[in-house]
């Protein structure tokens, strides 16, 4: 098995990177989420996941262990494959997909091009203890843990109702630095729809 890869990146497109790691090039496909964290870094460094097929061996990278644990778990659902994760991961953010699987928002999962309801039914049944219990152990009740969630809620909020999520993203780290955490939800996506 293949747990990481870190050499110099050769190519990067939004749904794979090349990584050169002494003379051998790796094909490593990636999630939209991995593509903006990496940036232009000439040095890389990716966690991995080897999926062998009956036609072929495919290597998955992530830029983080949390979006590492997160493919996995979905591809331990059945009826989704590690494409269909990646498709997920690039959807959504590992904590705002981790908080619609716990929540049991099927109509956020559903979004997802490829699943279907029944598909979101099984991500729930399989994977809501698992991820609940995750949630809870990375934020406990920390201010910073409800602080990292309400951003996250907001985001997404902001992402349905059809503002590019950079743009959003923007607007609500500024508007956070700004207040600090005295804002609610609902403000905080009232204000950042008026900067948007």
């Amino acid at each position: 098995m293949i747990a990481f890869l870190k050499g110099k990146l050769i190519q990067k497109e939004p749904s794979h990177v090349v990584i050169d790691v002494n003379g051998v090039g790796y094909h490593v496909n990636i999630s939209l989420q991995t593509f903006s964290a990496i940036k232009d870094q000439e040095a890389i460094s990716l966690f991995t996941h080897l999926s062998i097929r009956e036609d072929a061996h495919v290597l998955f990278g992530f830029s983080t262990e949390a979006e590492k644990r997160l493919f996995l778990h979905l591809i331990s659902v059945n009826g989704v494959g590690p494409s269909t994760a990646i498709v997920m991961l690039s959807f959504m953010e590992v904590e705002e997909l981790k908080a619609a699987i716990a929540r049991e928002d099927i109509a956020t999962l559903q979004r997802v091009k490829g699943i279907g309801g029944k598909t979101a039914q099984r991500l729930i049944v399989e994977l809501k203890d698992k991820l609940k219990k995750e949630v809870t152990e990375e934020s406990g009740s920390s201010p910073l843990g409800l602080h990292n969630t309400i951003k996250q809620q907001a985001l997404s909020a902001l992402v349905t109702l059809g503002i590019p999520r950079p743009a959003a993203e923007k607007s609500v780290d500024a508007i956070l630095k700004k207040s600090g955490n005295n804002l609610t939800l609902e403000d905080l996506v009232k204000q950042a729809l008026k900067n948007a």
